[in-house]
This record gives C-alpha cells, structure tokens and sequence, in this order.
C-alpha cells in the first residue's frame, strides 16, 4: 500500500514550461485527503520551490538532494559543507572567467558569473569567493557537462564530498549524505513509514536511487534512460501529467 509519495519536480512533476496543472494539483490533494504523505525531493534550492508550494501542499520538502529537509514549515535536516573543506576545493581548483562557479548558502546564491544565463531571473550575488559568509554551504555547483573537467574537478574531492551531474550541463557538489534517497529514509522514519510503503518518481541520474530503492519506482518516459531502467514503472512524460496519471490509476484507484 502506497502511504507516501515523493517526487522530483523539474522534467517529472513540472512541465516543460515549469507549471503543474491542474489535474495534477487535484490527484495530489487526494492523495492528502487519504492520509498519503506527499514530499517534493528535488536539487532546487527551497526559494525556487516558493511559488509549486503555494499552488500545492505537501508534507514534506527535500531540497538540494537531500541537503536540507523541512516537514512542513519546521526545519528537519540540514547537511552542509563546512567551509573549510569549500575553501580548500576552491584552492584546489583554477578559477577564470572560463569556469562558471556557483555556491549556495541559506537560500542565497553566490557567484562568478552572470547566473541568468543559466537560470534566468534568478537573483545572485556576484563574487571571487574571497568574501562568502563564515556558514556551511549547501551545495557547489560548476556548469559543465565536460569529462575532462568534470574528472580534474573529482580528483580534489575528499572523502565527505560527492558530485553529481543534472540536466545534462550542471555538476553538484555536495556533503556525501545529501542524496534523495537518504532523506527519503529519514522522512518515513519520521513519520513511521516504511521505505516500501513509498512511490517515487523522477527523470534524472539524482532520481536513480529513489526509484531502486522505494517500495514503487516510476521514471518518465521522458526520463534519461539509467532512470527508466531503474524503475519498476515508465510512465508518461512531464508533459503528459505522469505523474498524476500513474497515481490516479494506481494508488487513487486501488
């Protein structure tokens, strides 16, 4: 039995456009109804969640990969990197106007480049790195999809660190506890659920785990092709509401 589903947003939940509609607003408010959890787990910072939480309600939100977990509006999780291990990598690695860097820290976005290029209308405070706050960062983000630079950048990672890769062009740095799938763990023990118990959905290589590992794995036909072989269950694209389809026909329906 389906107690708790939790999904990506961009390329699985969202459109291509960036909206849920409202099909998919109204299958998720059922599921609440029923006494299903429902929990967001994306890479996005929780700033750019704002306005999919407004449109729709959830139990839980899990934001950069698992760096940070809120159950409704209270704090949960929090699994930075301390700045120590940040300014040694950044030592470590030749920064120019060529290698296009970001950092976040407590929702603000800091870089050395223009990030609307990227992510527009995104606000961000542009910087060397030399002045960021004394707090731990959330995520280091370097925009390239390049293997050689992607193996240079591995090379500096300590034993704390991982990376990961997102639509195709972004590469994440991140404390090694931060994946979906672990924060998936700590929400149903949370709330007394088993990991069987929960439907996952996703598109991309962050998704991979949570589709493997939860009760129910279902990838969008859309989805990269490791995600789809991951799952369970293929459903239809983002832009086909599959999510919402899946679940009317498999959990609201049974």
């Amino acid at each position: 039995m389906v107690k708790m589903i939790v999904t990506d947003l961009d390329g699985t939940l969202l459109r291509s456009d960036k909206t849920v509609s409202a099909y998919t607003v109204s299958v998720l408010e059922q599921c609440r109804k029923r006494g299903i959890k429902v929990v967001f787990a994306t890479a996005r910072p929780p700033r750019a969640v704002e306005q999919i939480n407004a449109e729709i309600k959830t139990d839980a939100c899990i934001y950069h990969n698992g760096a940070i977990i809120t159950a409704g509006d209270t704090p949960f999780q929090k699994l930075g990197i301390d700045c120590e291990t940040a300014r040694e990598l950044l030592g470590k690695i030749e920064i120019d106007e060529n290698r296009k860097i970001a950092i976040e820290i407590d929702d603000t976005l800091y870089a050395n480049f223009d990030t609307s290029t990227v992510w527009p209308g995104v606000g961000m405070i542009l910087t060397d790195f030399s002045d960021l706050p004394e707090k731990p960062i959330d995520k280091i983000i370097f925009i390239t999809a390049d293997r050689s630079e992607i193996s240079e950048i591995e090379k500096y990672l300590n034993s704390t660190l991982y990376w990961e890769i997102s639509e195709n062009r972004v590469l994440m740095i991140m404390n090694k506890l931060a994946r979906k799938i672990n924060a998936v763990g700590e929400l149903t023990e949370h709330f007394g659920i088993s990991l069987s118990d929960v439907a996952a959905f996703g598109d991309d290589h962050n998704d991979i785990e949570m589709l493997e590992k939860c009760g129910m794995g279902v990838a969008m036909e859309n989805a990269i092709n490791e995600a789809k072989t991951a799952a369970n269950f293929v459903g239809c694209g983002n832009d086909e509401d599959g999510v919402a389809k899946w679940i009317e026909s498999n959990v609201l329906k049974s």
